[in-house]
């Protein structure tokens, strides 16, 4: 199954702190992932940003949620238990527990403020649409802003020339650490002369090995045949490492190839070039910066 929408979590983790004792993240993370029946596809399914666990991002909000409510309460760092108004409202047994019903209590209230614009919209459907988490919003937020760039860079890139197209990449590559320095690099772009190499670029600053390059601006697939005549010319340098970038993409036959020969040939599509671009601050500009702060626990902590 899917992971819950991080309101599902509410009511069993409530459930699960009736004992009254304390209990850790870790704990609470185990026993949802049971309670849910997640396989181990579902405990690894991570947030856009890959650095934590879809499932334990949910229960950690759904946590935070329960304790604004005064539901929960953190007597210390790293555990929870249930509070005199959770132990009240699972006398009263109830089938469900949302947003919609945490909000009969003032404290939550105040603290769901900010977020009614982000959440606007869920409860006229019973408040059963999935809401978010605050991590969630923001980094498919992100994700969205990110993905219409790389539209925009390979729209970009398709109206310039086929030399500015060389050039990029090896300004691309210099930003990633290779060639030495722009001026190196682009003397030995477009110098071999072979046919399925376009350039050659330093592996690094000392130029101890070389790099092959092939670069077509491409709209449409580039086929096993075009692959292997670069990996012909690789064969005639006696090169060992080639890479092949093109705005297009790979057929499933050139990338089953490449991976089945000798020398290595990375290939790298439009997508994967664009990415590049963007992580590597090439061919954009920083708009603004936001920076995702937390609670600094060890310099709260007293001896």
């Amino acid at each position: 199954m899917a992971v819950p929408d991080f309101q599902s979590f509410f009511l069993p983790l409530l459930q699960y702190s009736s004992d009254g004792e304390l209990h850790s993240t870790k704990e609470a993370y185990d026993a949802m992932a049971d309670h849910f029946n997640l396989s181990k596809e579902d405990q690894q399914e991570m947030l856009p940003s890959g650095k934590q666990a879809t499932y334990k991002n949910r229960i950690a909000w759904a946590r935070v949620y329960l304790s604004k409510a005064l539901l929960l309460e953190s007597p210390k760092r790293g555990f929870f238990r249930i509070a005199e108004r959770g132990r009240e409202l699972l006398k009263s047994n109830p089938t469900k527990l949302r947003v919609k019903q945490l909000k009969q209590y003032p404290e939550f209230v105040e603290f769901h403020k900010s977020g009614n614009k982000q959440e606007k919209g869920t409860e006229n459907e019973g408040d059963e649409e999935r809401i978010a988490t605050p991590e969630e919003i923001f980094e498919n937020a992100y994700q969205d802003l990110r993905r219409n760039l790389a539209g925009e860079l390979l729209a970009q890139i398709a109206k310039n020339t086929p030399e500015f197209f060389e050039n990029l990449v090896v300004r691309l590559l210099v930003k990633m650490g290779y060639g030495g320095s722009i001026k190196d690099a682009g003397q030995s772009m477009g110098r071999s002369g072979d046919e399925g190499i376009d350039g050659i670029i330093k592996e690094d600053k000392l130029g101890l090995d070389v790099i092959y390059i092939q670069a077509k601006r491409w709209q449409g697939s580039v086929g096993r045949p075009d692959v292997q005549k670069f990996v012909g010319a690789l064969h005639g340098k006696r090169a060992k490492k080639g890479v092949f970038i093109t705005t297009g993409s790979f057929t499933r036959d050139a990338e089953h190839y490449v991976s089945t020969i000798d020398p290595k040939v990375v290939l790298i599509d439009g997508s994967r070039l664009v990415d590049l671009m963007i992580d590597h601050n090439l061919g954009v500009s920083i708009v603004d910066s936001y920076e995702i702060k937390k609670i600094d626990s060890d310099f709260f902590f007293e001896e």
